[in-house]
């Protein structure tokens, strides 16, 4: 017999499912900005990251009786919500990063959005919004994208990052399932994640905070994972790190860095040379840049691939006995990052990079998902927005 709150927790979701309609793309609504209210663009070279917003946005509302209510793209506007909306109380939201490009022949393109959409549902029902028809969505969003084709740069490096997010809406301050949210999505024209560009970073590896935990959200992409986070993240730029290495458990494992999955390319302890980065459990966010990587790399064959876990310890040792090739994260906005630098108790550990500024694999991880990106390397993943 299942505990009284499971069940009131599987009554619910199961209404959720059962909702009388779902997202339809059939019954979307466009209202296109008038020309005098479009934005200006920013060039390319004033872009900060997520700071401008383009003309149009796509809304989805959704409650408990009728279900999800005809999508509706519409200019860009603020959001009019009641002050009891559970969401501003008790965090109950989750959200995407995904981008379009746009290729040499002015084809926009999205990466792997059958992902984000997957995971977003998932999202979704973690934190018990509800769950929707995701290629139906997806078809909504792709409206928009067209909609809003001309705030895509054209510049390789530049995209448009476009942010599905959820939220519950229900006007109480009574913690429990919402029975209204609403999904809605915006986009930002965006440049390297970096102003420094493809460039090493130095992270601070943390042992008195911690990201996510066992039977925790970490593997879910909610806004309250990402709070906590900001206050270490400052305190390590102060100690002269761009990012914090977050760790977990008595044995300090690897588990993230920053907003980003760990890699590490390295000899291992049997001598075999190997890419590692941390297996996909409850601390560990399911990322389209990680098992896009991991994808590659076992496609070329030339090294073995592995998802483990390890410590810093295990990093710490690897570096001082000159076994540590490579290290580098991976996240859609800045696809992967070098790392040239561990700060472990009061000690620096410095990352050989072969090429300067970053090691050959990470340089090639790079370029590779650059190309299918932007379409020079015709690959499925690379999905052609018509």
């Amino acid at each position: 017999m299942l505990p009284a709150t499971l069940r009131s927790v599987r009554s619910f979701s199961t209404s959720v499912r059962a909702a009388a309609s779902d997202i339809s793309f059939a019954n979307l609504k466009v209202q296109k900005a008038a020309p005098e209210a479009r934005k200006t663009k920013p060039a390319n070279k004033d872009l900060v990251f997520g700071a401008s917003f383009s003309d149009h946005m796509l809304e989805v509302p959704w409650n408990k009786q009728s279900g999800w209510a005809a999508p509706i793209i519409s200019p860009y506007h603020r959001l009019s919500i009641d002050p009891a909306s559970n969401v501003l109380h008790y965090g109950i939201e989750c959200f995407e990063g995904m981008k379009a490009y746009k290729d040499k022949h002015n084809q926009i393109r999205l990466f792997r959005p059958d992902k984000n959409m997957a995971r977003l549902k998932s999202s979704c029902e973690r934190i018990a919004l509800p769950s929707f028809n995701t290629n139906e969505f997806l078809n909504c969003i792709k409206e928009l994208v067209k909609l809003d084709a001309d705030w895509i740069p054209k510049e390789k490096g530049y995209s448009l990052y476009i942010r599905p997010t959820a939220i519950g809406t229900q006007e109480s301050l009574g913690v429990g399932a919402s029975n209204s949210s609403l999904l809605f999505v915006i986009n930002s024209p965006v440049g390297p994640y970096y102003k420094t560009g493809f460039a090493p970073v130095k992270l601070l590896a943390d042992t008195n905070n911690v990201r996510a935990w066992p039977g925790g959200t970490g593997g879910y992409k909610l806004g309250l994972n990402y709070a906590p986070t900001i206050l270490p993240q400052l305190k390590a730029m102060e100690d002269g790190c761009q990012q914090v290495l977050w760790l977990f458990g008595p044995e300090l494992e690897i588990t993230e860095v920053g907003t980003m999955n760990f890699f590490m390319f390295w000899k291992n302890q049997n001598g075999e040379t190997e890419l590692v980065t941390p297996p996909l459990k409850d601390i560990i966010l399911p990322g389209v840049t990680r098992d896009s990587i991991l994808s590659l790399a076992r496609s070329w064959g030339e090294f073995k691939v592995s998802e483990r876990n390890f410590t810093i310890h295990d990093v710490v040792r690897g570096i001082k006995e000159k076994r540590v090739i490579e290290l580098f994260g991976a996240g859609t906005a800045a696809i992967v990052s070098p790392i040239g630098c561990i700060k472990f108790e009061g000690q620096d550990y410095p990352i050989p990079l072969e090429l300067g500024g970053s090691g050959k694999l990470t340089k090639r991880f790079f370029d590779t998902m650059m190309s299918i990106q932007y379409g020079e390397l015709e690959h499925e993943w690379s999905v052609i927005v018509k």
